[in-house]
C-alpha cells in the first residue's frame, strides 16, 4: 500500500488541507511576479563562471512590496535557464531589506551599502551593473515598436515606405536581441534598454588583463582559465549545459572585442530611442510617429535614390563585379547619406587628392550607431593592419563583416581621401598611424579589380574613382599575405559616408 501512495502524483498525496496551502502558495508566488513593485533599489543581479568547475550560473535578489506585504524574491540557476526561485514573506520592509542585504553578502561577500566599491571574491558571485531594473523585461510596443500614452495624438509617419522599413529595421528590439543571441550574450542579464557603459568598459579591462598573460607564458593555462571565467563572470555569456570556453587565443580576443563594441553600439541605439520616448513624454498632446522621431535622432538625411538614375546603376555594377563566385547581394534599396557635420569635417582633407568611393560591411546591430556618430576608430578596435577604419575595393571583402538579420544586410559605401598611400604586404598590426609622410596605408592584395574600368565621379567637386572592373591578378603582389586589397585610415575626418546599401544576403 505504502509503495501505490509513493507512485501517486502529489496532488494525490497530500491531505486537502495541505494542498490548498500548497496551491496558495504557488498562486501568492506566480502573481507577485507579474504584480509585484521593487521596494526602493533592493534589486541586484549576480554572475558566476568558474571553468574549472563548469559553473556558469546567476543569482537576483529583490525586495518585494505587495500592498502591505513584502517579500525577498531569490533566483538562481544556470545562465540561459529559468532556474529556481524562493519567496520569503516578511511584516515590515525592515525584515525584508536584513534578509535582502544578509542573502548579498553570503553570495558576494560585500556589504549591500557599499556595493559602490564592489569586490569580486573567488568562488563568490559578481555584481552585474545595469542601467535601471535588473531583470527588465523589454517594453510591450503599441506603435510600430514603440510605447506612447494612448491619449496622445501620434502624427502619421512621414518618411517614405522603404526609408520606414529600414529605419524600423536598424531600431528593432528583435533584431538587437538576436545579433546578442548570436554572439551567446544572456540577454536577461544585460537586457535591452538597461546595458551599462560601466559593465562593458570591464569586460575590455577583463581582456587587457587576458592578452598581458597570454604575453607572459609561464603558467599562463591556469591563468587563462581564470581570468576567462572572470571575463563570462562580468559580460555573463548563455552557453547552455556546456562548458564554457577557455579564451586563449589573440583571435578570440579580438572576437570578444568586436562583440563588445558591438553592444556599445547596441547601447548607443538604446539610449537614442529611450531620449524618443522621453521627448514623447513630455510632449502635451500631438507628438511625431515614433519612426519620425527615431529618424530625427540620427542626425542624419537619407534619401531614398531612384533605382533607374546613373549613381544607382554604377553602385549596382560596382557590386556586381566585386561580388565574388560564391556571395552575390542583391541590392534591395540604396540611400544617399549626409551625416550632420560630417561634410564639414570631411573639408579638413580638401588638399588631399586620391579619393576612392570603397566598401565597409557592418553587423546591422550597429547602423544606427555609425549613423549616428559616423565610422570611428575605437580605443579597443584593431586588426591585421593596426587600429583604423578598414575599407575594401572589393565588395566580397567586406561582405564577410556584415551580420545580418532575416537575411537583410546593410553595407556603405565612403568617399575616402587617401592622399600618399604607403603600400605593405604583410601583416602589422602596431600600426595606429600613416608612417610618416604618408596619408594612408594600403595592404595590396594578389588580386584588385581591374583599375583600367574605373570610373571617376565629381562628388562636392572633388574627382572620386569608382571601380567598375572585375578583380583580376597582380603579378607584382603575387607574394602578398593579402588576398583582398584593404585600405586604411588612421583619422576620421578622412572618409566620409556618401551611400547606405539594404541588401539581401
Amino acid at each position: 500500500m505504502s509503495e501505490l501512495v509513493q507512485a501517486r502524483p502529489f496532488w494525490l498525496q497530500v491531505q486537502i488541507p495541505e494542498f490548498y496551502a500548497l496551491f496558495s502558495k504557488y498562486i501568492v508566488k506566480n502573481v507577485l511576479c507579474c504584480l509585484h513593485q521593487i521596494y526602493e533599489d533592493y534589486d541586484c543581479m549576480l554572475n558566476q563562471t568558474n571553468i574549472g568547475h563548469n559553473n556558469n550560473k546567476f543569482y537576483v535578489i529583490q525586495v518585494i512590496a505587495a500592498g502591505k506585504d513584502y517579500y525577498t524574491w531569490n533566483r538562481w540557476g544556470r545562465v540561459g535557464e529559468t532556474g529556481q526561485c524562493k519567496l520569503n514573506e516578511f511584516d515590515k520592509p525592515e525584515k525584508a531589506v536584513k534578509d535582502f542585504e544578509k542573502k548579498f553578502k553570503d553570495k558576494t561577500k560585500n556589504n549591500w551599502c557599499d556595493r559602490s566599491n564592489f569586490v569580486s571574491h573567488p568562488g563568490k558571485y559578481t555584481l552585474i551593473e545595469v542601467d535601471g531594473d535588473q531583470d527588465a523585461e523589454v517594453k510591450v510596443d503599441s506603435v510600430d515598436g514603440k510605447t506612447v500614452r494612448m491619449s496622445k495624438n501620434v502624427l502619421p509617419c512621414t518618411l517614405d515606405e522603404a526609408t520606414e522599413s529600414l529605419i524600423k529595421l536598424i531600431f528593432s528590439n528583435d533584431m538587437f536581441k538576436e545579433a546578442m543571441e548570436c554572439m551567446n550574450l544572456d540577454i536577461k542579464k544585460m537586457p535591452l534598454g538597461k546595458l551599462s557603459k560601466m559593465q562593458i568598459a570591464k569586460g575590455f579591462e577583463v581582456l587587457e588583463e587576458i592578452e598581458a598573460a597570454m604575453n607572459q607564458k609561464k603558467k599562463a593555462g591556469k591563468s587563462l582559465e581564470e581570468l576567462s571565467s572572470k571575463f563570462f563572470t562580468t559580460v555573463p555569456h548563455n552557453f547552455g549545459r556546456n562548458r564554457p570556453p577557455t579564451i586563449n587565443t589573440k583571435e578570440i580576443v579580438e572576437q570578444k572585442k568586436e562583440m563588445l563594441m558591438v553592444l556599445a553600439d547596441i547601447e548607443l541605439a538604446q539610449t537614442l530611442k529611450s531620449e524618443t520616448e522621453k521627448a514623447q513624454e513630455e510632449m502635451i498632446e500631438t507628438v511625431p510617429h515614433p519612426l519620425d522621431q527615431d529618424y530625427n535622432s540620427l542626425k542624419c538625411r537619407l534619401d531614398l535614390m531612384d533605382k533607374g538614375s546613373d549613381i544607382f546603376k554604377m553602385i549596382e555594377k560596382y557590386l556586381t563585379v566585386t561580388s565574388g563566385a560564391y556571395r552575390k547581394p542583391k541590392i534591395v534599396n540604396v540611400w544617399e547619406v549626409d551625416r550632420e557635420k560630417e561634410g564639414e569635417r570631411f573639408s579638413e582633407n580638401d588638399n588631399l587628392e586620391n579619393r576612392r568611393l570603397l566598401w565597409h560591411g557592418t553587423n546591422i546591430a550597429v547602423v544606427a550607431a555609425i549613423l549616428k556618430s559616423g565610422l570611428r576608430i575605437m580605443p579597443h578596435s584593431g586588426g591585421r593592419v593596426g587600429r583604423g577604419i578598414y575599407f575594401a575595393s572589393e565588395n566580397c571583402k567586406s561582405a564577410a563583416y556584415v551580420r545580418t538579420s532575416k537575411n537583410t544586410g546593410v553595407m556603405f559605401l565612403s568617399e575616402v581621401a587617401l592622399g600618399k598611400e604607403k603600400t605593405i604586404t604583410k601583416d602589422d598590426s602596431s600600426l595606429r598611424k600613416a608612417p610618416a609622410g604618408y596619408d594612408s596605408v594600403v595592404a595590396r592584395g594578389s588580386v584588385e579589380p581591374d583599375p583600367s574600368k574605373d570610373v571617376f565621379i565629381t562628388l562636392e567637386g572633388k574627382t572620386v574613382a569608382v571601380p567598375q572592373g572585375k578583380a583580376i591578378k597582380q603579378a607584382q603582389f603575387t607574394d602578398s599575405h593579402f588576398s583582398n586589397s584593404e585600405y586604411l585610415i588612421y583619422r576620421e575626418n578622412q572618409c566620409r559616408l556618401r551611400y547606405l546599401l539594404e541588401l539581401n544576403m
